[in-house]
Order: structure tokens, then C-alpha cells, then sequence
């Protein structure tokens, strides 16, 4: 299913979001795309952290409460549709081992996060000429699943 005809489906049934994103989760392998989507899809992942250095670079704004994602998998079909429920932007040293919980991956732990985000933020930043520090700033973004692919 694509993000267009996910989105439509969902203002059809719950008239309340009004725009979108679509976008798949990053990570360390080829395959963390669709892990992330599927633990996403299942309840277990409801938060996820990016590196900040990229919302300066590419002049984004930073995700709001309220804010309606479509998760997409690796080959670019709509998973599911979240809701931004909360955003905090905090030194990578600071992230909590509870958000580390809601991220859902791996064994939960803020040990995994760490050692799993700093390579990831490390091969991510040389995209964009930054370098990974403990004191870079994180954006932690919580979310639910609003919508749900039920076709597959």
C-alpha cells in the first residue's frame, strides 16, 4: 500500500489529521528499515531518536506533538501511521534509559541504545560533513500507532 492510499483510508475513518510525512527508520543494516516498522506496527517501538546536527543542515523543523508520520518499509510500502505524542531534544549523554525501553530494540537497555546509536549517528553525520559527540543533541520523539496497514 502506498503512503497516499494509507492516509486516504485513515482521514476517511478518523477525520482529525490534516498532513503527513512518510518516511522509512534508519539504522545500522540494510534490513533495520523494516524491523523498525514492524516493531513499530506491534506496539513494542513507540519512541525513536534522531541526530539534531541534521534538522540544522537541512533547515527542518523539528517534530511536534500532534505531528502524523506514515512508516514505510525498505521497499518504500506504508506500514503504519503514527502520532507524535511528545519531543524532547537533550545531549546524547542525557537520553534516558526509559526512552531507550520505548525504543523497543534489541534487549530495551540504555547499554544497546548507546552502543547501536553511536554507530548509527557516526555513519549517518558523514553524510553531512558532522562528527558524533556525546554532547550532540538528540531529538527523543514518542509516538503511537493511530492506523494500522490491516491489509498486509
Amino acid at each position: 500500500m502506498t503512503a497516499e492510499v494509507m492516509w486516504t483510508e485513515y482521514k476517511r475513518n478518523v477525520p482529525e489529521g490534516t498532513s503527513y510525512e512518510a518516511w522509512a527508520f534508519g539504522g545500522i543494516t540494510p534490513e533495520s528499515p523494516d524491523l523498525l516498522a514492524d516493531l513499530t506496527a506491534r506496539g513494542i517501538k513507540t519512541a525513536t531518536a534522531s541526530a539534531y546536527p541534521f534538522y540544522v543542515v537541512e533547515k527542518c523543523p523539528l517534530p511536534q506533538p500532534g505531528d502524523h508520520s506514515i512508516i514505510l518499509n525498505r521497499a518504500g510500502d506504508a506500514v503504519c501511521i503514527i502520532r507524535t505524542t511528545k519531543v524532547t531534544v537533550v545531549p546524547f549523554y542525557d537520553v534516558s534509559a526509559e526512552h531507550a525501553y520505548k525504543e523497543g530494540e534489541g534487549d530495551r537497555s540504555l547499554r544497546f541504545w548507546r552502543e547501536c546509536h553511536t554507530e548509527a549517528f557516526r555513519n549517518e553525520l558523514t553524510e553531512i560533513h558532522e562528527t558524533f559527540s556525546e554532547n550532540m543533541l538528540v531529538v527523543c520523539e514518542e509516538f503511537k500507532v493511530v492506523y494500522p496497514n490491516r491489509k498486509g
